[in-house]
């Protein structure tokens, strides 16, 4: 299953993000807030973004009393069918993450859906702090940018190893 990735040292703040994702959330009718949020804090220097991480046990989908939220089967988010959602809020209670919200204009639970397996946050991030994927993608992409800034490799590659074995090259001369 694919995710919104969020490399928090590098997002600039300059919520881009949060205006696509509002445009596009208004344009198709499910609301005026964004499903994408940036927070800066002054006071810390701290940039915070987030959005839904798209729970393999989604404890939103558990609580819906009216059954609103399903998986899709093409994408693997969790959506919310703006039809039967009740607006109860319960499913923004039970995120552990804070990613569910009632959007106000609508009345209605809203969160990220990943706009249908491509996501138009992730195309206009001009500071390429945002990535989609599966979690060992971007979990491998982060471990090769935090080995280049170190400029070292974390698992040495054991195919010249071996190669140099196999002709006597790693070989002493003796």
């Amino acid at each position: 299953m694919n995710i919104v990735f969020i490399e928090l040292d590098r997002c600039i703040a300059c919520r881009s993000c949060e205006h696509i994702c509002r445009l596009h959330q208004s344009a198709l009718r499910n609301g005026d807030e964004p499903n994408i949020f940036v927070h800066v804090d002054m006071d810390q220097r701290q940039i915070f973004a987030g959005t839904c991480l798209q729970c393999e046990t989604a404890l939103c989908m558990q609580v819906c009393p009216v059954g609103a939220l399903a998986r899709d089967s093409k994408t693997g988010a969790v959506d919310i069918d703006k039809r039967i959602c009740i607006g109860c809020g319960m499913c923004v209670v039970a995120c552990p993450y804070g990613y569910m919200h009632l959007d106000s204009a609508i009345h209605r639970a809203s969160k990220c859906n990943l706009c249908a397996g491509d996501p138009k946050c992730v195309q206009v991030c001009m500071a390429k702090a945002l990535h989609f994927g599966t979690i060992d993608e971007l979990v491998a992409r982060k471990c090769r940018q935090h080995d280049l800034l170190l400029g070292v490799r974390a698992l040495p590659d054991m195919t010249n190893a071996k190669e140099e074995s196999d002709t006597g090259n790693g070989q002493n001369p003796d």
